[in-house]
Order: structure tokens, then C-alpha cells, then sequence
């Protein structure tokens, strides 16, 4: 199955079930365009929302769309497995009854893509794999708190002394070979 392609939403798909992105634009016409094209093009019934800043009240108005808010800072933090647990328990449940989600923060940098990267990893994706396939996906994609979502999902599946250590030098040689200067990031996404 092929990946919608989206030519307004500030989203991209990485799998046929997953997109990441940032939020809907502020102008309310422009945002339900986009909303629209989400739903219509991309199939998106599930819609993770990871800013602490602000809720989408929009999404609450589409048919057929579950929209959950589980925002997070985006300030560099540590983020507890906890929270990867709570966010990819709902997003895990609609895939499973085939559906299409999308996790979003604010620009489409670190939150939306670290969700969407646990969400892979919860589906049982290579960390490095899945952070592949989301920098192809979307460029500005940072995901710098990827290494928090491996460290749950590593306790999440009980993965033993030598898998532990050996995924995560293998992200940290991925982050080495593929850096994304934050700021960089920012510039683009804007």
C-alpha cells in the first residue's frame, strides 16, 4: 500500500497507517482545508495532539475523528515512559482496528515525531528503522526525545542487558551519521 500524499496539511505520512506533523493552521477556513485533506486523502481517524500550549477544538468537531490531547513542553526534557505508554496505548488500539493516526505537535520537529516514532516502536518497528523512515518522511523531523521513547520500549518488551546497549549505540550512531541541527530545523519547518 502506498503512502497519501498530501499537498496542503502540514503533515507526512511515514507508513500507510502513520503521519506526523505540526498543528492546523490559525486562520479557521485555512485549517478545516486542511483538516479535510487529512481525513479525505489520508484516511486519518486518530489524531494525537502532543502540545502542552494549546488544544485543536477543531478536530473535535469531525465526524469520525478521535482526537486526543496528551501534550507535552517541548524544552529539552527528559519525558517518562509513562507518557510514550498512555500515548501509543490509543494509538495502538486504532491501528490495530485499522485505522490511520496522526501525532502532531506545534511545528512538526520534536513532539508529533518522537510520538510517531514510539508509535512505530509500540507496532514493533528497529528503532533505527523507524527513525529512518520518519527523517525521510518529514526532513525537519529531529525526534530529540527518540531516546526516551527507546529507553521505554526497551522496559516496555523486558529486551535484555545486550539488546539494550547495542540499540542504543546503534541511534547513536544514526543521530551521528544523520544530524539535524535544531535551529536548522526550525528554519525549514517554518
Amino acid at each position: 500500500m502506498s503512502r497519501p500524499q498530501l499537498e496542503r496539511a502540514n503533515a507526512d505520512f511515514v507508513t500507510e497507517f502513520l503521519a506526523v506533523g505540526g498543528d492546523l493552521p490559525r486562520d479557521i477556513e485555512c485549517a478545516v482545508a486542511d483538516a479535510v485533506e487529512l481525513v479525505r486523502v489520508g484516511g486519518v481517524g486518530y489524531v494525537l495532539d502532543c502540545r502542552i500550549e494549546a488544544e485543536e477544538e477543531l478536530w473535535s468537531c469531525v465526524p469520525g475523528v478521535e482526537y486526543r490531547w496528551d501534550g507535552i513542553d517541548d524544552a529539552g526534557q527528559r519525558v517518562p515512559g509513562e507518557w510514550f505508554e498512555r500515548i501509543t496505548d490509543g494509538t495502538h488500539a486504532a491501528i490495530a482496528a485499522g485505522g490511520v493516526v496522526l501525532t502532531h505537535c506545534h511545528m512538526g520537529v520534536n513532539r508529533g515525531p518522537s510520538a510517531g516514532f514510539a508509535v512505530l516502536l509500540r507496532e514493533g518497528w528497529d528503532a533505527v528503522e523507524a527513525l529512518t523512515a520518519i527523517r525521510d518522511a518529514r526532513p525537519v523531523a529531529v525526534m530529540a526525545y527518540a531516546e526516551d521513547a527507546v529507553a521505554w520500549n526497551l522496559d516496555r518488551i523486558g529486551a535484555p542487558a545486550a539488546v539494550r546497549t547495542e540499540t542504543r549505540a546503534r541511534v547513536r550512531r544514526w543521530r551521528a551519521a544523520n544530524p539535524l541541527p535544531m535551529a536548522r530545523a526550525i528554519r525549514l519547518a517554518s
